[in-house]
């Protein structure tokens, strides 16, 4: 076929070779339009219809596993799985009263469980008709009018204006490490007074019921809490005061002063 007749034979096909290509695009963008179409309806599946129903709670004290729920999965949809990771995933998590931060695990599409880690908690002091709850470091955490089982009710301390978020403006600091160490050994005694007060000199006092408990300065501290441990576990009811803080670690048969109420 000679050059005139290939133009010619390219002439006629050249019509059918625009159709086909405007159908490929055709078909591509039809194809685009029902992959959205169909990533769309997926993701309203998933958002919708693809739910939390069993949620565990861990590492929780101060709250009851609803309580903890209520808090955490309160936003609009909060039961989709979907949009419950990516908010656990991808956005500052909410405060919390008494909470240091949580994390939420899934365990399956509709399941998860939400680990809590709770701030230490060592007392509350009463201010204004209000209790106001401290950490190790005095950094008050919340201001209520309930009261939390767990933490005394300390006494004693001097302080100024109170700011939330900030610490007890106390005027020696050293204080805090004392009550953290003396809740701490508490309760790893097992004992769980009502208040500690302390005085000017930072000795310390316990009310247990109704028992009143001397205990002095920290020196020792662990030592007097294992005596009244024993004492307490002997004598549940004793009522009255009890001077600890004459113990003396070296004297291997100690004696008590206890006045009856």
């Amino acid at each position: 076929m000679d050059e005139k007749k290939r133009f010619q034979a390219f002439r006629t096909e050249e019509p059918k070779i625009i159709r086909f290509q405007q159908a490929l695009k055709r078909k591509k963008k039809y194809t685009v339009w029902i992959a959205a179409a169909v990533g769309v309806l997926v993701l309203i599946v998933l958002l919708f219809c693809v739910q939390i129903r069993e949620v565990k709670v861990s590492g929780n004290r101060h709250y009851s596993q609803e309580e903890i729920e209520e808090k955490v999965l309160r936003e609009p949809f909060a039961r989709s799985s979907l949009l419950t990771f990516f908010r656990n995933r991808f956005r500052p998590h909410e405060k919390i009263p008494f909470i240091e931060d949580y994390r939420i695990a899934f365990r399956s599409p509709v399941s998860c469980e939400i680990i809590v880690y709770e701030k230490s908690i060592v007392g509350y002091v009463s201010y204004m008709s209000s209790n106001l709850y401290f950490d190790k470091d005095g950094v008050v955490v919340e201001s209520t009018s309930d009261i939390y089982e767990g933490a005394p009710q300390v006494t004693g301390l001097h302080f100024g204006h109170i700011v939330l978020g900030k610490a007890l403006p106390v005027d020696n600091p050293e204080i805090f490490r004392q009550i953290l160490n003396l809740t701490q050994e508490l309760a790893t005694s097992n004992i769980v007074p009502d208040k500690i007060s302390y005085d000017d000199k930072m000795n310390a006092t316990l009310f247990i019921r109704d028992l009143v408990v001397k205990l002095g300065g920290s020196e020792s501290m662990d030592g007097k809490l294992t005596e009244l441990a024993d004492i307490v576990s002997d004598y549940p009811d004793l009522s009255g005061t009890l001077y600890l803080d004459s113990f003396d670690s070296s004297n291997s048969n100690p004696m008590y002063r206890f006045e009856k109420k």
